[in-house]
């Protein structure tokens, strides 16, 4: 076939399927994977894996210790070509239980419902279909790699997926990661990382009424410095500082001897991120409570995507592709939140993210997915596979 009647086979293929597609997308809502769960997160993998196994995929599950499993696979390795690797996550944000409150569910409006449907059970229906479809039209060009993360939602700090997926980007021409699409129709060429502070203040407890005089209020001082570091929000240069949690204290009457901040930094500047860093360190430092100390602890600093011309150059690509499907219009966009394809942009690989079904309000009870764009996103992304 050539590539246009390979274009048709594929869409075709995805449109006489689209009862398997849904029922695979309910199967997957229905099976609980919060991130904290490990055993409905390696339910999960193993299912995807049995999925998978039947387009011919070569699947490999890397086990985690504490976190959920990394999901590993290979279609057609023989193949000459550079490889290109599908993205995706089995976890969710959602406590087990959420599924009886909110179950799967398509309403009047064509709207899915249910704990995941939007992010991001719905994009790894999508990858599998995408592989059955190529399977069936007998697409042999380049290897196509698989990397279906248990532990996304937490950003792999309690495993080692981070090491695993990017092996697995390694040396890729392409990465199209099936995270949330956007209603509108935003391929997503930038997104920020993250990093995580906590700063703990300790002063001197007393008695609030009989010796108010000897207490250093810890809570008192760290009002100040959380004053000050929210002034490092730059909202301008795309730097995001957020004093997120604040925990202090005992009872009301006793002066407060410690109290602790977590804060959310995103950004996507390495040497704007070191300031930050290095100004949150000298607040810590400085007092104006007599008598208090603090102390700063400071996670990992995450892999961020940059909007590189490698990255635009792949948008154009997929845009070409919508065109010649008539699939409308795309437009580029950058946001905040964190996904796998930082990983897929620190190895050196184009990558383009929110390749998955249209919603919105996902990590929320509110989240839903868009029926319809199951389909529609499925044929965007064989097209772009396919004239890559």
């Amino acid at each position: 076939m050539n590539q246009k009647e390979m274009i048709s086979c594929a869409s075709q293929y995805i449109d006489t399927h689209k009862k398997e597609m849904m029922e695979l997308w309910e199967r997957l809502v229905s099976m609980e994977s919060g991130s904290a769960d490990k055993e409905g997160v390696d339910r999960v993998c193993e299912m995807l894996k049995g999925e998978l196994e039947q387009s011919s995929v070569r699947t490999r599950i890397i086990p985690m210790e504490t976190s959920g499993n990394l999901l590993s696979g290979v279609f057609h390795e023989e193949d000459t070509e550079k490889p290109i690797v599908l993205i995706g996550h089995m976890d969710t944000v959602f406590a087990k239980g959420t599924l009886e409150k909110n179950p799967f569910r398509v309403d009047d409006e064509g709207k899915v419902h249910g704990p995941g449907c939007l992010d991001m059970k719905a994009g790894l229906v999508i990858a599998v279909f995408v592989l059955r479809a190529l399977e069936e039209c007998g697409y042999h060009k380049r290897p196509i790699r698989i990397a279906f993360a248990g532990d996304e939602e937490t950003g792999h700090r309690r495993s080692n997926a981070r090491e695993e997926i990017m092996k697995i980007c390694t040396g890729c021409e392409a990465a199209f990661n099936f995270e949330t699409g956007f209603l509108d129709d935003g391929i997503v060429v930038g997104r920020k990382g993250s990093c995580q502070v906590t700063v703990s203040v300790t002063g001197v407890a007393s008695h609030a009424g009989n010796d108010p005089q000897r207490g250093r209020s810890a809570i008192l001082e760290m009002a100040h410095k959380i004053i000050e570091i929210q002034k490092l929000h730059d909202f301008e240069h795309g730097l995001y500082v957020n004093v997120g949690v604040i925990k202090g204290g005992t009872v009301p009457n006793a002066v407060p001897a410690g109290c602790e901040i977590r804060i959310d930094i995103r950004y996507d500047n390495k040497e704007r991120l070191d300031r930050t860093l290095e100004r949150i360190q000298e607040i810590a430092e400085s007092h104006v409570v007599p008598d208090t100390t603090a102390q700063v602890s400071i996670t990992r600093p995450s892999e961020f995507m940059e909007i590189s011309e490698a990255n635009l150059k792949l948008f154009e690509h997929v845009k070409r592709a919508a065109e010649m499907i008539g699939y409308g219009e795309l437009k580029t966009k950058s946001v905040g939140g964190w996904s796998d394809s930082c990983l897929a942009a620190a190895c050196q690989v184009p990558v383009v993210c929110a390749m998955g079904v249209k919603g919105a309000n996902n990590h929320s009870m509110e989240e839903y997915a868009v029926a319809d764009t199951l389909f529609d996103r499925a044929k965007l992304a064989l097209a772009s596979i396919l004239t890559l």
